[in-house]
């Protein structure tokens, strides 16, 4: 996992290995998505409003970035 934060943002990257003979993707993508899911019930306090909905935080482009498959 690693993890870049911004001022106003964040990106999470995952790099998932395996030898069997089966794609990861969905692991990355699980991983990526449960560390967002963290940030977002971490920070959610500093922007509730009055209405008690989060106005402006997001998730999102969640997607495979590279897929190197090795034979």
């Amino acid at each position: 996992m690693k993890l870049k934060l911004r001022k106003n943002a964040g990106e999470v990257s995952a790099t998932v290995k395996t030898k069997a003979q089966t794609g990861v993707e969905m692991e990355a993508l699980a991983a990526t998505s449960v560390a967002l899911l963290t940030i977002w019930d971490m920070a959610k306090q500093y922007e509730k409003d009055t209405a008690g909905q989060y106005p402006t935080t997001s998730i999102e482009n969640i997607h495979v970035v590279k897929k190197l498959k090795q034979v």
